[in-house]
């Protein structure tokens, strides 16, 4: 163990934010799935134990990807990139369908399912910090430096977007802000923006005439967060009305694990409402910890990204960590009614799988950029540690002469 723990490099900090996240997730997911197991006539430990094997795999892709230098990522990026292509219109068109939406493919005899937009979006973001830190010298230029960087997230977003337009925005606002951080002008940012609000009401027209897509959906969750209009009876959609019963039921301190009351009532109570079951058990105080946890994460990757020599490093550590942070808070804002539900899960801590495993790549690569950041800072404090040691040799032989 202790050999083990001597091999772990990379930002402390995150390697603590992510084993207490983990923690967390035991402890929520086997509270929040009684009601599940109870409906499939289940242990109430199968759940648990599904979810320590997710995470400890999770944790195992963390460690062995941290160990790999990050610059080799530079290199499968562009592939990495190109299968994650296909694998969305395989997806879009023929993957497993829930809740009228197709996320997810089946792998042929295994039973394991794999949610492509979680593999996209990390091949997406890896496949930018290349762009970015090879096209530094014109990014100011649209052809050139801007161009081949925006399309590769018009491409992607295009084919989340039918099945899962929320990720889809999501990755769009995430890129804006990497964008601007890898110095793109301003108005092509603008410009992203405009094509992706553009793209938005397409495919919301076409989905409306057509059928192909979740256009109902989406009206329907909006018109739901913005309540009833004047004069109409105001009714709660369920999912929130319990998600509001559970923060009200939490109150500051919570009622102590396992003790949530609307784990029995509210719709996938480990997945994409465990925030407000989270709120519930340990109230407002284990609420906002979860917060600062995700913010800590963000900050320790900045610092990484401040670090970092090389552009490409910088640029990976900063995308993954915001894509990661941004999908938290907006999980959280929907437990909390501030955005319409979106179906956007909690890193690290939902009930899930591939999506678990993407995420715990993704942190690895950042542990990469870390480890290779220390090793660096390392090497050079040990260098002037030795010339001055040597400086100083040097001035006191002629003083013994």
């Amino acid at each position: 163990m202790k050999q083990l723990l001597k091999q772990t490099k990379g930002d402390q900090v995150i390697w603590a934010v992510v084993i207490i996240l983990s923690f967390i997730s035991l402890l929520a997911v086997y509270s929040a799935t009684g009601s599940l197991a109870y409906k499939h006539d289940t242990n109430a430990n199968y759940y648990l134990v599904k979810q320590i094997v997710i995470l400890g795999l999770g944790l195992i892709f963390i460690y062995f990807l941290h160990k790999i230098n990050y610059t080799k990522f530079a290199r499968l990026a562009v592939l990495f990139y190109l299968i994650s292509i296909p694998l969305l219109i395989y997806t879009l068109f023929f993957g497993v369908k829930l809740n009228e939406g197709s996320r997810w493919i089946s792998l042929p005899g295994t039973g394991i399912t794999i949610q492509t937009s979680a593999l996209a979006q990390l091949a997406l973001f890896m496949f930018l910090a290349r762009m970015l830190s090879v096209k530094q010298a014109v990014i100011k230029d649209f052809k050139k430096g801007f161009l081949p960087v925006l399309a590769p997230v018009l491409i992607t977003a295009a084919l989340i977007a039918p099945a899962n337009l929320s990720t889809a925005v999501m990755i769009g606002i995430t890129c804006c802000i990497l964008f601007f951080i890898g110095r793109v002008r301003v108005r092509h940012i603008a410009l992203l923006a405009f094509a992706g609000i553009i793209g938005g009401l397409l495919l919301y027209g076409v989905s409306k005439v057509t059928g192909f897509g979740r256009a109902e959906t989406w009206e329907k969750r909006i018109v739901d967060f913005m309540g009833p209009k004047d004069g109409e009876p105001k009714e709660e959609v369920y999912q929130v009305l319990h998600a509001k019963i559970a923060i009200a039921n939490g109150g500051i301190t919570g009622r102590g694990p396992g003790n949530s009351q609307q784990r029995n009532f509210l719709p996938h109570s480990y997945s994409d409402f465990i925030y407000a079951i989270i709120i519930e058990e340990y109230g407002l105080i284990g609420g906002a910890l979860m917060v600062f946890f995700y913010l800590l994460f963000l900050w320790r990757s900045i610092l990484i990204f401040k670090r970092c020599p090389y552009a490409f490093g910088a640029f990976l550590a900063v995308g993954l960590s915001m894509t990661l942070v941004f999908q938290a808070m907006l999980n959280m804002a929907v437990n909390v009614h501030l955005v319409p539900v979106t179906g956007l899960t909690l890193p690290l801590v939902s009930m899930g799988g591939s999506s678990v495993w993407f995420t715990s790549m993704a942190i690895g690569v950042i542990l990469s950029v870390s480890r290779y950041v220390d090793e660096m800072e390392g090497k050079k404090k040990a260098e002037m540690a030795k010339a001055v040691e040597e400086s100083e040799q040097m001035n006191v032989k002629p003083a013994m002469g």
